[in-house]
């Protein structure tokens, strides 16, 4: 009787330890830090490098980008396509040869959507989080948090979150989704607290006369 206690007591500790595991209220200590921090900057520049590898069939890639970020507005430039969202609209500007296109969408209401802006304050709603602990990144000391999509369904199951912890600015983050990829983007020359017009985050169409324009407002 006295081992069936002790059992069914080891197993409810056991329990208990698994869901407060689930939110680490010292991530979540961090994860507040951050997104205060992000609130309270009037907009955010950065250069950084975005790298892909498939543990499944071996494939790889790397490449360089630029991403400006206030608020709920971001811009984003890659090799081939920028992105524009002024947190009504968003413009995929795609540039293959001498061939140019850009595609209006009114942006999505999906809460559970990663974008420059969401993933500051992804983490209140829909996951789990852990802090996994410190680690260097480009020459500085960044904490490694965890996020779990509570979903199963979720397009990324896995997000980890590498925040300098100094100033806990985030620096770079890596996803993970069903089909083995993993998405990883490192931040370079971070300024932060620049002051950027609202009009920097659209897509001026009367500019791009020579742009095919596909709207699907």
């Amino acid at each position: 009787m006295l081992k069936r206690i002790l059992l069914f007591t080891v197993l409810v500790l056991g329990f208990q330890s698994l869901v407060l595991a689930q939110k680490d209220p010292n991530a979540k200590v961090v994860l507040d830090q951050v997104s205060e921090r992000y609130q309270s900057l009037n907009g955010i520049q950065a250069t950084f490098e975005y790298y892909y590898y498939n543990d499944l069939d071996g494939a790889s890639q790397s490449s360089k980008g630029e991403v400006a970020v206030k608020g709920n507005r971001y811009k984003l430039i890659l090799d081939d396509q920028e992105i524009y969202n002024n947190g009504e609209t968003v413009w995929t500007y795609i540039k293959t040869g001498n061939y140019k296109e850009v595609t209006i969408n009114t942006v999505s209401d999906d809460p559970d959507e990663l974008t420059p802006s969401s993933i500051y304050n992804l983490y209140k709603k829909g996951y789990d989080y852990a802090l996994l602990g410190d680690e260097r990144m480009g020459g500085k000391l960044v904490q490694k948090i965890k996020l779990s999509a509570e979903n199963r369904n979720a397009q990324f199951s896995t997000i980890v979150l590498y925040v300098d912890k100094a100033n806990k600015d985030l620096v770079g983050w890596e996803v993970s989704d069903a089909d083995g990829g993993s998405f990883k983007y490192e931040f370079k020359d971070v300024k932060t607290d620049v002051d950027l017009n609202n009009s920097f985050f659209a897509f001026d169409v009367a500019e791009h006369v020579d742009v095919e324009v596909i709207d699907l407002r």
